[in-house]
């Protein structure tokens, strides 16, 4: 509050000082040269297609196993998503079928650290090298991530992420970022903000109104100070969620893997089972939290048919939707709540034989 109290005496509250502070410090925490505030990872996403040149008919390679935001940011510059499958055991991009879905009209990569798992970044990246084409990290939920010791944002020409209140970094409402280690894309990125203004009325070029504003600045720069702590805290707890599953033995349940040198974030902590949508209302019964992310994959979604994709395309991705349900992994929550979350499962479990 006394973060927030000090905007209000300063008047300052679209970027300024507080914004400036916070991309210095987000900066030094992702690893790279800049950080860019904008309004929304909706947004980054979308500047970023931008300053790397999207245009209508371009071609983006990506996965429908993802919030709307990775689709959308690049129909909204008349390009196509490409949509490829997901590995079935870590939910993100599956690099092996990245280059069967490269064509001339290919613009750009852009893999999903979903969940808080970093994608597998140096197979896409010997791909992109080797096709010319820039990657896009979508980290929204992967602040803090890491990839053999390299931050999430850090390992692609720019990385997106979100402040959604949800996050392991969450705001006090929207609020986005863009990272890079290059000048120019920098500089790009905050013209593109600021509807490309520079200086004041003078427009080089066509941009948006993206700017992060100062009190959400001024509240992720406190909470800033704990993310480690709350991330390492969440990884604890997922911890001890595969100890007690691995205890109760419950065949129907498939605990998420962390894959070898990464630092899994666990913004979601995101179990496959069986009867999926049963155990969601039991759960629900129980008063145990409880969410499906996503139900329907982006390429079966009504506003994407036109792309012509149907069921059965990524078996991988829809058999995700089908199974996935992510359980309660906030820092806050005590063993006890923990037992008593997998107790309910081995009990639905137990019931329904």
């Amino acid at each position: 509050m006394a973060a927030v109290e000090s905007v209000f005496d300063s008047q300052h509250f679209i970027l300024g000082p507080e914004v400036e502070a916070f991309e210095k410090e987000t900066a030094a925490y992702c690893q790279v040269k800049h950080s860019i505030g904008c309004g929304s990872g909706s947004d980054a996403l979308l500047l970023a297609l931008m300053a790397l040149g999207v245009e209508p008919g371009d071609e983006v390679i990506t996965v429908a196993f993802t919030f709307f935001a990775t689709a959308s940011a690049i129909t909204r510059l008349g390009a196509r998503p490409v949509f490829i499958d997901i590995s079935p055991d870590d939910f993100n991009i599956n690099p092996e079928l990245i280059e069967r879905a490269i064509t001339p009209r290919t613009k750009a990569i852009m893999p999903v650290h979903l969940f808080g798992q970093c994608a597998e970044m140096d197979a896409m990246r010997e791909i992109a090298e080797r096709h010319n084409l820039p990657v896009i990290e979508d980290a929204a939920q992967a602040i803090g991530a890491e990839y053999h010791e390299r931050r999430a944002g850090a390992m692609s020409e720019i990385g997106c992420f979100s402040f959604f209140p949800s996050k392991n970094l969450g705001g006090a409402g929207e609020g986005g970022l863009m990272t890079t280690n290059d000048d120019k894309l920098a500089e790009k990125l905050r013209l593109l903000r600021v509807h490309g203004m520079q200086p004041k009325y003078y427009h080089q070029i066509v941009g948006v109104n993206s700017r992060l504003d100062a009190l959400q600045a001024a509240v992720l720069r406190v909470k800033l100070k704990y993310l480690d702590q709350w991330s390492n805290a969440r990884r604890r707890n997922a911890e001890r969620y595969e100890k007690l599953f691995a205890e109760a033995g419950i065949e129907e349940v498939i605990t998420p893997i962390t894959r070898p040198n990464r630092r899994h974030i666990f913004n979601q902590y995101t179990i496959r089972c069986s009867r999926r949508d049963e155990l969601m209302s039991f759960l629900k019964q129980q008063s145990v939290g409880s969410e499906v992310y996503y139900p329907v994959p982006l390429h079966l979604q009504e506003c994407f048919k036109y792309l012509g994709y149907a069921m059965g395309d990524l078996p991988a991705t829809e058999q995700a939707a089908r199974e996935c349900l992510s359980l309660p992994i906030y820092p806050e929550l005590t063993e006890e709540m923990q037992q008593y979350v997998v107790e309910k499962i081995a009990e639905f479990y137990r019931e329904a034989k």
